[in-house]
């Protein structure tokens, strides 16, 4: 049902990422220009813009600068990340990988995970959590 989820997530709001937030016409479709979405405050202290924010999923795409990376931390939902741009390493409990464009990684509920880009180029990736969290992300010191 998750990768349902996600895999729907990613038709609704593709790669193209359209957003800023204005109806066509209709009741229905809205659409947001990636670019045209504010940065907003987050502990990692990185580029991030959150797309689309329901009770049922939340999604972000992160942006990290060569050598940049998040905080490692807990979320409590599952998560699936889509690589849109660049390349970095990804670490999901004890495993840690190097991905690159057009890959998608899944990540279980309340287990340890980080990204950082290994790069020399922007690493842009999606962040897909399904449902939206209702508790706080734990961070864990390094």
């Amino acid at each position: 049902m998750f990768i349902v989820i996600c895999l729907f997530s990613l038709l609704i709001i593709t790669v193209s990422v359209i957003i800023t937030h204005e109806k066509h016409g209709g009741e229905f479709m809205i659409t947001r220009k990636l670019k045209e979405t504010d940065i907003m405050d987050n502990a990692h202290g990185v580029d991030a813009r959150n797309l689309y924010n329901k009770d049922t999923a939340m999604v972000t795409v992160i942006t990290l600068k060569p050598g940049q990376s998040l905080k490692r931390h807990i979320t409590p939902v599952d998560v699936a990340f889509f690589v849109l741009d660049g390349m970095g390493t990804v670490e999901i409990g004890e495993e840690k990988i190097e991905v690159k464009k057009e890959t998608l990684i899944e990540s279980p509920k309340d287990i340890v995970h980080c990204w950082y880009n290994t790069g020399k180029e922007l690493l842009r990736f999606m962040v897909i959590k399904a449902p939206r969290p209702e508790k706080k992300t734990i961070f864990v010191g390094d």
